[in-house]
């Protein structure tokens, strides 16, 4: 059977579902690895949104940055320093040292970043999650202006000034997003083989347990095609919940006409 073949029956034929128990775990494994990049899409599209507010945010925040340059580590400026708010950053603009790290970490409630060039560094202080603690090692990034070459009023401003989205960050948006969503793809896939292991056992079906998982595998089609398209209108959807009923659902009709041992 083919990947083309066991998306088709997987949508249209459920009965034909069984039919994958011939199939290879080389391939399995390339159509588990499809249907995760289609569950990451809704999520990838929420964190490009993100991304986009903050882009625009950052194009405001630019017209507000005044010139300054760094000279032996420290920053030096004739102007005064000043807290800018937008809907998604604080920008703290510090040159006389009246504000710390803490202080622009508090910052950060309500909204995404909480951005500060204090005297010494530029501190950026992220929404704390496992991604950021692990690429990072905790929410705050900290970096000395030493260690910053060619920092200076223009080149923030050109830097937040980009009127499109790179490449690289949808890229690393998907990346970031895709791998947490196979680990909960199979997970789920795991969780509905038990289940059809059970169900199996109850009805005297005689499949093994890599017989329930491929059909597993494929009864989740569905599910993940149609909680794509609602988590696209609808981002608060509980599409684990949902996966893992309508997967139990199909899989039930997948085996309906299983022969059953006496």
């Amino acid at each position: 059977m083919s990947i083309i073949q066991l998306a088709k029956y997987s949508i249209s034929d459920f009965k034909k579902i069984s039919q994958v128990k011939k199939i290879g775990f080389g391939k399995l494994f390339i159509y588990l690895l499809l249907l995760s990049v289609l569950s990451a899409i809704p999520i990838t599209t929420q964190v490009i949104s993100i991304f986009k507010d903050i882009q625009a945010d950052g194009r405001e925040i630019a017209e507000k940055i005044p010139d300054f340059s760094i000279k032996n580590g420290k920053l030096n400026t004739t102007n005064q320093g000043f807290i800018y708010q937008t809907n998604s950053i604080i920008f703290t603009f510090d040159p006389d040292g009246q504000r710390d790290t803490q202080d622009v970490a508090k910052d950060m409630l309500g909204n995404f970043l909480s951005v500060g060039l204090l005297t010494d560094q530029l501190v950026i202080v992220f929404p704390s999650s496992d991604v950021t603690s692990s690429i990072i090692g905790s929410n705050q990034l900290e970096l000395p202006y030493t260690r910053i070459s060619d920092l200076n009023g223009k080149t923030l401003r050109q830097v937040l000034g980009e009127t499109s989205l790179p490449w690289w960050m949808i890229l690393i948006s998907f990346l970031v997003v895709a791998y947490p969503t196979l680990i909960s793809m199979v997970f789920s896939v795991l969780v509905g083989t038990l289940f059809g292991n059970m169900y199996c056992l109850l009805r005297r079906i005689p499949n093994r347990f890599s017989d329930n998982f491929k059909i597993t595998v494929a009864s989740t089609t569905l599910p993940v095609i149609i909680s794509m398209i609602i988590s696209l209108f609808f981002p608060s959807f509980n599409v684990s919940s949902f996966i893992m009923l309508s997967t139990m659902f199909i899989f039930t009709q997948a085996v309906k006409n299983e022969h059953s041992t006496v």
